[in-house]
């Protein structure tokens, strides 16, 4: 089976759409962000990510999934063996109805783990019939394919959800939340609004509001004020530039804004986050 591997001038946002695909590790020189859910199975090998500003060393034997909205990166990996990337479009994710508190974890950048596969020859097989099936759109094997993925996602919401909540999601006008939450990742450095946001998509700013907090939890204005503390926090654990410069590169219009939001997240100034952090996220 041919095996991809991360495309450098790759247009960024770009999405994948619903794949599965075998990767070839490599060490990426940027971060990539895509708006769909990502899954990583790692049959053979261990790859580190940098994850928004938090560091993972995904195991040999392990799957993981994550809101590839945020910014991530492989920075390391052990034995160039391929591993499988499975991407899920928002839209379709919505549509499976998995549990709420699943993806409310998802949403707020959780990055969620399954170390306990008990048959990893048979996960390979079924991610390997998968990687060809999905290449079969519109037949019955490309939605029976569907299925079984959602079947697998359901599973491992379960295994890192509590077993009280099985509430399921009332998806709203989800192609309006995606050109929402689409709108906000092209902008969200720039000066906007939540009122820019209503208005990319035509809507009234309440309504807006509210159909993107049944998804996201939080309002239009905290998801753009999160955006940005979640860019400063990586470029604070990457970088040693001035925290004036990164607090402006990151979208804020001035200092106390910036300084409020950033310890209101963190309990931490952004100077106490950057000692704290940054020698434990030095990438190679």
């Amino acid at each position: 089976m041919p095996t991809t591997r991360f495309d450098e001038s790759r247009t960024a946002l770009k999405p994948y759409g619903m794949r599965c695909e075998l990767w070839q590790p490599k060490r990426m020189k940027r971060e990539e962000r895509h708006n769909e859910l990502e899954i990583n199975f790692m049959p053979n090998c261990s790859i580190t990510y940098l994850i928004s500003n938090r560091k993972f060393k995904i195991k040999k034997g392990s799957v993981i999934a994550f809101w590839a909205l945020m910014p991530h990166q492989v920075i390391d990996f052990k034995d160039d063996c391929p591993y499988y990337v499975i991407t899920i479009p928002f839209s379709v994710l919505c549509e499976w109805k998995l549990p709420k508190t699943f993806l409310d974890s998802i949403f707020q950048g959780e990055v969620l783990f399954n170390q306990e596969l008990e048959d990893l020859q048979f996960e390979k097989k079924r991610f390997d019939r998968w990687s060809t099936e999905l290449d079969r759109k519109g037949t019955e094997l490309y939605s029976a394919c569907s299925l079984e993925i959602c079947a697998f996602l359901k599973r491992l919401a379960l295994k890192t959800s509590s077993l009280s909540c099985q509430q399921k999601v009332q998806p709203p006008p989800i192609n309006l939340v995606e050109r929402m939450a689409m709108f906000i990742a092209n902008n969200f450095t720039e000066p906007i609004k939540a009122g820019d946001v209503a208005n990319a998509v035509g809507l009234n700013p309440d309504y807006a509001n509210s159909i993107f907090k049944k998804t996201f939890c939080k309002t239009i204005s905290n998801y753009i004020i999160g955006q940005r503390v979640l860019l400063a926090e990586r470029k604070l654990s990457i970088s040693d530039e001035p925290i004036t410069s990164l607090a402006f590169q990151s979208g804020f219009s001035s200092i106390s804004r910036f300084n409020a939001a950033f310890k209101k997240k963190n309990n931490l100034t952004p100077r106490e986050y950057r000692k704290k952090h940054l020698l434990n996220l030095q990438m190679k």
